[in-house]
């Protein structure tokens, strides 16, 4: 998507051709505005990438001191 978005295509045209592989609306093409904010976290993460490993680093601890156990990979 993000090769096909930088190459001048529109979020309209792309829409079609994405489908969503898991969960309650498996199969189907995601929403425009979805995949806008899909998009928008993914500028947001090379803009800022210190933000994302200090967030994951204190969601760690945060599950440490509250005994959380750590998610499913």
């Amino acid at each position: 998507m993000l090769q096909r978005r930088v190459g001048g295509e529109s979020v309209e045209t792309i829409q079609p051709d994405l489908i969503i592989p898991i969960g309650r609306w498996k199969g189907q093409s995601p929403s425009v505005a979805s995949i806008y904010r899909a998009l928008a976290e993914h500028e947001k993460r090379q803009a800022h990438p210190e933000a994302v490993t200090q967030a994951h680093a204190g969601f760690v601890q945060f599950q440490a001191v509250n005994n959380i156990p750590s998610s499913r990979t």
